[in-house]
């Protein structure tokens, strides 16, 4: 169905007109991006981008399909227009650096048929140096009161060409995909972020902010570096339902010389509405342990009996080991009644309130409690998030009583097979990232809050920045996780996560679960790292929760490398790149919010490297002592991972560091601020 909706909508396609009229333009700030808003003879809309007078999006149309309505596609006239600029600088409660700088210019144009029904469509283009949003406004109007969009006719036109990194859409596995690296022209339908590198070395990423009561979009290419919105499918034949007036989510454009520039973009998060939580001092960053891996390598099982994992013994030794070693909570799965079973794809049978007869809950969160650490809830819904709702307020007051301050919640089920009521009250199939489990996302978000509790969502609908207005929507999964590595087939490779950081972390922080020291899984090729580029993902992997993922034995046995983590911060006042390539290497710094110490991590692909680390980003005049946990001389993913060296030395702001990646490998360094 899909393809023949693609078919025809690229017969419907035809060339925007040489004798188009441009109609209104606007530049970014500094004069980089420029936009131009073009209407041809037939009244057919269009927008092109340039960079400094080069053009980057070629003409690409505008408009909508509707499912009981002529389109909204041609026969327009500009109605009005008017621009505006902006410039603030806001505080993050928490996040990559503590203080973001919104500065655009803005214009807003009036769309009005010329004839006919004469019906009304608002564009909104926001335009910063280093990336452009846009998004349509249906006003309030007689003749459109009720919106059913069957599809956008969104465009991007990539006007050079280029490679490709993305992760296809409509596939069962929702998000969960190794990154594809093509020629733009090989791109299929994609989900977004996908990041484009042009030939003469540009690189533009394609994403949505404040996707909120509206469908997922992803990008389907329809030829010669072309790619159109690709909505993801509703329940009813409109793949959007919502009365007028309301805002479609942002189109992103996030483009940079380098692909670190992609990563210091803060454009997702500015498209977005600011907090509307007040005080959010109680949403807080923490790194956690759990009983978690050892369920992945099949050591205990999250269903009942005698290898159940979430046992109070077991539980108890993790709330000690996370009291003794500074850490501030304990992540707990397989709780709940509800796992034994057929529970994939199903989630009829669970409770978020029964504990296991063998899991004393209420004894658990008071010894957490009394030892400093808290509990990490869990809610598993396979998808069913009728059911889920059914008892999320009672789930979240039995939480909030028990002092329990964050949850993970999980929507394991194939792409399509998520479960919402509808308005008749019956129970309807639907896509993780429609219209309707992006609405079920924000009841979670808004109940949680209202318990001054955080979500980390997995399995979840994409990131397009919503934490800066819901601040307690603190991570989540939606890509390719760690867990892979434990049973894959195969596994992560080396290349992940240098991609991963140039495509999906562009959208928000992500729960990755690094940590891992025991590199032999259930998977064939097992962990395809070294232990200190599993040190370095903590630093270059962002996310306000870190889980120190692997088997407390294996800490227990590795008392200096362990404490990197133990180290590391969560909450960070500035991120820089220093240097990086899409799924090739990158080096991150980062800063502790809480304190003068700088954090560095690096990680390459397959190939071993030499990364040369400026420290310039030190305080001038001030000794750091540099805490070097590096790949040893015969550091290899494949041979060797375990080979770590631990080294001292002293720094400046005037010094640089070589960095030598072992194949797979990594480095991370601890620079502790000591007196000038």
């Amino acid at each position: 169905m899909i393809g023949r909706l693609l078919l025809f909508l690229a017969l419907l396609h035809f060339a925007v007109s040489a004798a188009a009229e441009t109609v209104a333009r606007i530049g970014s700030p500094g004069g980089v991006l420029s936009v131009e808003l073009e209407i041809d003879p037939d009244g057919r809309p269009s927008y092109s981008v340039r960079r400094f007078g080069r053009e980057v999006i070629a003409p690409s149309r505008l408009g909508f399909l509707l499912v009981d309505a002529p389109k909204l596609e041609r026969g327009f006239r500009l109605a009005d227009q008017s621009t505006r600029s902006f410039d603030e600088t806001w505080e993050q409660p928490w996040g990559e650096r503590r203080f973001v700088r919104n500065h655009y210019n803005e214009l807003r144009a009036r769309l009005t048929e010329r004839s006919g029904l004469g019906r009304s469509l608002d564009l909104v283009f926001r335009l910063f140096d280093d990336g452009i949003g846009f998004r349509y406004e249906f006003p309030e109007q007689p003749n459109l009161s009720d919106v059913a969009i069957q599809d956008e006719l969104t465009e991007f036109a990539v006007a050079p060409s280029g490679t490709a990194w993305w992760i296809p859409a409509f596939e069962w596995n929702r998000a969960e995909y190794l990154y594809n690296r093509t020629p733009v022209a090989e791109v299929g339908i994609a989900q977004t972020p996908m990041t484009v590198r042009t030939d003469d070395g540009l690189h533009i990423a394609f994403h949505e902010a404040a996707l909120v009561d509206y469908s997922g979009m992803n990008l389907a290419s329809v030829g010669q570096g072309r790619f159109r919105a690709a909505l993801t499918p509703g329940t009813d034949g409109a793949k959007v339902r919502r009365p007028a007036p309301f805002p479609t989510p942002w189109r992103t454009m996030q483009i940079a010389d380098s692909a670190g520039g992609l990563v210091m973009n803060d454009l997702i998060l500015n498209l977005n509405e600011p907090n509307r939580l007040g005080d959010v001092s109680w949403v807080r960053p923490m790194k956690y342990v759990g009983v978690w891996w050892e369920m992945h390598l099949d050591r205990s099982t999250w269903a009942s009996g005698p290898r159940h994992g979430a046992t109070t013994a077991n539980v108890r030794r993790h709330i000690d080991f996370a009291a003794e070693n500074g850490f501030d909570g304990v992540l707990v799965e397989g709780w709940n009644v509800g796992w034994d079973g057929d529970w994939f794809g199903n989630g009829q049978d669970f409770s978020f309130t029964r504990p296991y007869p063998d899991f004393d809950l209420e004894g658990l969160a008071a010894y957490a409690r009394a030892r400093g650490v808290q509990l990490v809830g869990h809610h598993e819904t396979s998808g069913f998030a009728a059911h889920y709702e059914d008892q999320m307020e009672g789930a979240f007051d039995l939480y909030e009583r028990l002092g329990i301050r964050a949850v993970k919640t999980g929507y394991v089920a194939d792409a399509g097979q998520a479960k919402v009521r509808g308005p008749d009250g019956l129970i309807r199939y639907v896509w993780h990232e429609g219209q309707a489990m992006n609405r079920h996302h924000v009841r979670v978000i808004e109940a949680a809050a209202r318990r001054r509790i955080a979500v980390n969502a997995h399995e979840p609908t994409k990131d397009t920045g919503l934490r800066r207005t819901w601040p307690n929507m603190i991570a989540r999964e939606g890509a390719r996780g760690m867990e892979y590595s434990a049973w894959g087939n195969p596994s992560n490779p080396p290349e992940h996560e240098a991609n991963l950081v140039f495509t999906r972390m562009l959208a928000g922080p992500m729960d990755y679960t690094p940590g891992i020291f025991s590199m032999r899984t259930r998977s064939p090729q097992g962990v395809q790292t070294t232990l200190a580029k599993q040190l370095a993902l903590y630093v270059v992997i962002y996310s306000p929760l870190q889980m120190a993922a692997d088997l407390l034995e294996h800490y227990e046995a590795n008392p200096r490398p362990f404490q990197f983590i133990r180290d590391v911060p969560v909450d960070w006042s500035e991120s820089l790149v220093l240097n990086g390539e899409v799924g090739d290497y990158v080096t991150i710094a980062r800063k502790d919010r809480d304190g003068e110490d700088w954090y560095v991590g690096a990680v390459t692909d397959e190939e071993g490297r030499v990364l040369e680390a400026p420290l310039s980003f030190l305080t001038p005049g001030r000794r750091y002592r540099a805490q070097i946990y590096r790949d040893g001389a015969s550091a290899d993913y494949r041979a060797n991972p375990a080979d770590i060296v631990i080294e001292e030395r002293v720094v400046t702001s005037a010094d640089r560091l070589t960095l030598r990646l072992a194949p797979g490998g990594g480095q991370a360094i601890r620079l502790v601020a000591l007196g000038r």
